[in-house]
């Protein structure tokens, strides 16, 4: 098979069955059956059938032949959980504006892992989704090929870039981890704990705090990365590990505020005063954060905004209208509350 003559040279749409036959030297029947009915065709013949399929980047189309036109009126949103409420107020500010123009959503939850992000994307995309929102901008090659040539319009949110791979909308991390930093240091602590998620957007966060912090050289500063999704008993079991080590602390820097509320109660429980003898910062101005006691000092994103501009943007896309700005910073607030 010749790679480099056969492959879709075409960015300008997608790869279709026909790119498919040619670049397995088949017929688009054979390739046909070979995806929609394998146990007809010989081992041989599906092997190079999906040699192929991998070549071009072709994505089956589950809806083919069902469609009266192009458009599908459905918009594909790919977010990392939402068993907190970290996603779910972009989640239903795309929806409900999604709504308002025609289009409906299917919401897919992908993990932390860029690897199912990669193969449930490809699923989706099958599909044949009018557009697609991903969170964050980090993806795998593999992903960023599949979804070029899906040829449709892409938003990515939560993250920010000047090269996205369409259009973005959300806020930098390193720059609230800067913020973050920057605040403590006006304190005067100097002694820090850092309990961080392990996904790539709270591991940004964390690094540019510490980047800030590590300046003076006198400063202390112990991390522990847990797993990500990160609840409120994963952030009271980090902190009995930090305090287990001995070692007193200003101030601990969590990278969601449901581990900030986790570390709170735990340093009730330990006799310890929240902020009396321990400041406590946390990340996203979820629901509960006002409302806890202390109240949480946190970091503010104006999540309806992401997901209202985001609908708007792809759905202004899909239907031709010009986007004057690819790429939103939506900015953050540091809002400073009882517990730091």
């Amino acid at each position: 098979m010749n790679n480099e003559k056969n492959a879709n040279k075409n960015p300008s749409r997608s790869p279709t069955l026909e790119d498919v036959a040619k670049a397995s030297g088949l017929s688009p029947m054979t390739v046909s059956r070979a995806l929609n009915n394998p146990k007809v065709v010989r081992p041989a013949t599906i092997a190079r059938v999906l040699e192929a399929v991998n070549l071009t980047g072709y994505i089956p189309n589950m809806l083919a032949g069902g469609l009266a036109t192009k458009r599908t009126k459905l918009i594909a949103v790919v977010v990392p959980q939402i068993n907190n409420n970290m996603f779910v107020d972009t989640v239903q500010a795309i929806g409900d504006e999604l709504a308002l123009r025609g289009y409906h959503m299917l919401l897919c939850i992908v993990g932390y892992a860029p690897e199912s992000e990669t193969e449930i994307v490809a699923t989706l995309l099958s599909r044949r989704p009018d557009g697609i929102v991903l969170t964050g901008i980090h993806h795998t090659s593999e992903l960023k090929r599949i979804i070029l040539n899906a040829n449709i319009p892409v938003v990515e949110i939560w993250d920010l870039t000047p090269t996205p791979l369409d259009m973005l909308i959300g806020f930098s991390h390193e720059k609230i981890g800067h913020a973050i930093g920057d605040y403590f240091l006006k304190q005067g602590f100097s002694r820090f704990g850092f309990i961080t998620a392990s996904d790539r957007r709270a591991q940004v966060r964390n690094k540019g705090a510490v980047e800030v912090l590590s300046r003076n050289s006198d400063h202390l500063i112990r991390e522990i990365t847990v797993p990500a999704p990160a609840n409120m008993a994963v952030g009271r079991s980090a902190f009995r590990e930090l305090i287990q080590q001995g070692q007193q602390f200003d101030a601990i820097i969590c990278t969601s505020d449901t581990l900030a509320q986790g570390v709170i109660m735990e340093a009730e429980a330990q006799g310890l005063s929240v902020p009396a003898d321990l400041k406590v910062i946390g990340f996203a101005d979820l629901n509960f954060a006002a409302h806890n006691r202390p109240a949480i000092t946190t970091v503010s994103v104006d999540k309806e905004k992401i997901g209202q501009q985001a609908a708007t943007m792809l759905a202004d896309k899909i239907e031709g209208y010009e986007i004057s700005e690819n790429v939103v910073d939506t900015g953050f607030t540091l809002i400073v509350r009882e517990s730091a």
